[in-house]
């Protein structure tokens, strides 16, 4: 792949995606969007990634749009930003409906898209003095990046329209509190502590961890009987694999289990 914004390596069956354009704030542009596609395209086809750890170059994880260079497209804005946006929300559609665990490693800010983006991962890692802001609004215009979708669900509607319309700063604590990350670390600890994470998801059993991604989700939009039919399919499915048959032998057996076999 031909990335400018992105720097991405595979090793030991996890995918390490960094956002390289510290000297904009890594913000998001047309560039930056087809670049992200290109990387979950590239993820998506390739058997070899179990898990995948997001993080970003510099003293920010993502400020939002590329303000400076929407100015300078005058009344080409709307159309720069639809095709911005078709490229960005594609990445973030196929990353959800990947069976692929993401974490994500947040340091310094996360605001506007960069909070969207934060916001469609599964498994965020914090640094302590991170701060979260939605600030479309401060610009003048509305959400996008699917944060009306993931924020939305993971904080509930009364605080997500608190974000939406007052542009609220949230603390490290206060998003973990409020249900946007998952773990709180020391800044200089967010890169390693992603990436062992995402190991972690990549050495254990990636068709049940994957799977159970994808229960997940569609429960959360099924109704009660869907949710429970596909929960049952599913796990029957898993018990039907190496990694299904030998988990429950181990437990058993009071051992370790070895997920690597076939």
């Amino acid at each position: 792949m031909d990335l400018a914004t992105i720097d991405y390596e595979v090793k030991a069956g996890v995918a390490h995606v960094r956002f390289a354009r510290p000297e904009g704030a890594n913000a998001v542009n047309p560039e930056f969007s087809r670049d992200l596609r290109d990387v979950m395209l590239e993820i998506e086809w390739d058997d070899t990634v179990k898990a995948v750890s997001v993080t970003a170059e510099g003293k920010v994880f993502c400020a939002g749009g590329d303000l400076k260079e929407f100015h300078g497209a005058g009344d080409g804005l709307p159309r720069l930003a639809t095709g911005m946006l078709t490229d960005f929300h594609s990445a973030i559609y196929k990353m959800n409906r990947m069976v692929k665990p993401f974490v994500a490693g947040v340091r310094g800010a996360a605001g506007g898209a960069g909070l969207s983006i934060m916001s469609s991962f599964d498994l965020v890692i914090s640094g302590e003095s991170a701060k979260y802001t939605m600030a479309y609004t401060r610009a003048g215009v509305t959400p996008d990046g699917t944060s009306t979708y993931f924020v939305a669900r993971h904080i509930g509607l009364r605080r997500m329209l608190d974000l939406t319309l007052t542009n609220r700063v949230l603390s490290a604590e206060e998003a973990e509190s409020w249900g946007l990350v998952n773990r709180i670390v020391p800044d200089d600890d967010v890169d390693s502590a992603t990436a062992e994470l995402a190991q972690q998801l990549a050495d254990g059993p990636s068709w049940a961890l994957g799977h159970a991604k994808r229960v997940v989700y569609a429960g959360y939009e099924s109704v009660l009987e869907e949710a429970g039919e596909f929960e049952g399919v599913t796990i029957a499915e898993a018990m039907s694999r190496h990694d299904g048959r030998e988990g429950i032998a181990a437990f058993v057996e009071k051992r370790a289990p070895d997920f690597n076999g076939e």
